[in-house]
């Protein structure tokens, strides 16, 4: 049997990043940046309001007071967007909204609250002081400035920088392109009526939602029955479209194994891995195409996806941190695990005591356990005992 290292290392070399790509700015959330960003022009871009008020010359207000108030003609309007050029002169002012240009000469906004809101005269009721209540040029951002390097992931918050600086289009590494595809006669659609001995079809849906929470699309999650032929059909009518094949079930010991009966004889290799769930598995190409092969029962095949995939895939597209947070609890119970076999439980972990328990059996169809649980306990090979009291590694879910 390999170890949960080397087929890791296998799976590792079949995922490959994508050459980057320039896509609509819209498209980009959560991609990572393939180039720095230079500003091509400075934010704010010119001199402007930061209140609704009245743009003046700060020495003309210095001493107004609610007592005595400075009276100021008012001889321009100028809301957000105007965009012929203004100058101020001594001893007027102009009514001005928040973000519209500054007039040339004025020195401070005055805010309204600080007013009679007069379009005619204002009454200046509190002193003015040089650069108050303005935003000048550049303040933000001056052009020629790396305001995101290479390597970030794109965040609403960037996305929102890179479109004040009139980018429309971002290189970014694009998402890998998975089809999943599930295997087994006895599976049916969500929704549909069942038969006496089938069962709803589920691996489909969890891995397809993992692909995307890890970042990844999905380009389609077919599901087959036990013919071969059935199955490499449906393989290549989809396989061109993706990076990455991830199939479930049809890779065991048993008289209908599909998937290892359809490309055992090909460029995927069949294995055990020394763990619990998840021990039969498979990897390889297919004309050329990534194919990685889970085990059926859902639980072995999304701890599987999480071992083996989840941090090959976010590394393929640029995530800086692809692992899961790892931590160090403590056991709350008496725990066994197969000498041999690295285990990964169910576990639930309180990050306020720091303590984990195991979350229900450690049987691979245990699905609802999964569910709810919101850590992996991972069990080396060598131990076969853990007594309550125990430190123990696990994987933060949450």
């Amino acid at each position: 049997m390999r170890t949960v290292e080397e087929h890791q290392r296998v799976v590792a070399g079949l995922i490959e990043r994508r050459p980057p790509v320039r896509l609509p700015i819209s498209e980009t959330l959560g991609l990572t940046l393939a180039e720095d960003i230079v500003a091509p022009l400075s934010l704010p871009g010119f001199d402007n309001s930061a209140m609704d008020g009245y743009a003046v010359m700060a020495e003309d207000a210095a001493g107004a007071s609610e007592d005595r108030p400075v009276l100021l003609p008012v001889v321009e309007d100028i809301p957000a967007g105007r965009t012929d050029p203004l100058v101020l002169q001594p001893g007027t002012a102009h009514r001005i909204m928040t973000g519209a240009p500054l007039p040339r000469g004025a020195t401070a906004v005055v805010p309204v609250e600080a007013t009679n809101a007069a379009t005619d005269t204002v009454a200046i009721r509190a002193a003015a002081r040089p650069g108050q209540h303005v935003r000048t040029a550049g303040e933000d951002v001056t052009a020629g400035t790396t305001v995101l390097r290479s390597g970030v992931a794109l965040t609403p918050a960037a996305l929102g920088l890179a479109a004040a600086l009139g980018l429309g289009e971002l290189s970014v590494i694009p998402r890998h392109r998975v089809l999943v595809m599930s295997t087994g006669t006895e599976l049916v659609a969500p929704g549909m009526p069942l038969q006496p001995g089938q069962i709803y079809e589920s691996n489909a849906v969890m891995l397809a939602a993992a692909i995307r929470e890890a970042g990844g699309e999905v380009v389609a999650s077919p599901m087959t029955g036990d013919d071969v032929d059935a199955f490499r059909d449906t393989l290549g009518r989809y396989a061109g479209e993706a990076d990455l094949v991830i199939t479930t079930g049809g890779v065991s010991a048993g008289a209908y194994e599909v998937v290892k009966d359809a490309l055992g004889a090909g460029g995927v290799e069949f294995t055990k891995v020394a763990m619990q769930p998840g021990m039969p598995q498979g990897a390889g190409r297919v004309g050329g195409t990534p194919v990685v092969t889970l085990p059926g029962n859902p639980v072995s095949a999304l701890v599987s996806f999480e071992v083996f995939l989840r941090v090959p895939l976010r590394a393929a597209m640029g995530v800086v941190q692809p692992e899961r947070p790892r931590r160090n609890a403590v056991l709350t119970e008496d725990l066994t695990s197969p000498r041999g076999k690295r285990q990964f439980r169910r576990g639930v972990f309180d990050p306020g005591t720091g303590e984990v328990t195991s979350y229900g059996p450690p049987a691979s169809h245990h699905l609802r356990w999964l569910a709810s649980a919101n850590c992996l306990l991972e069990i080396p090979e060598d131990v076969s005992e853990l007594p309550a009291g125990s430190r123990v590694d696990i994987w933060d879910l949450s």
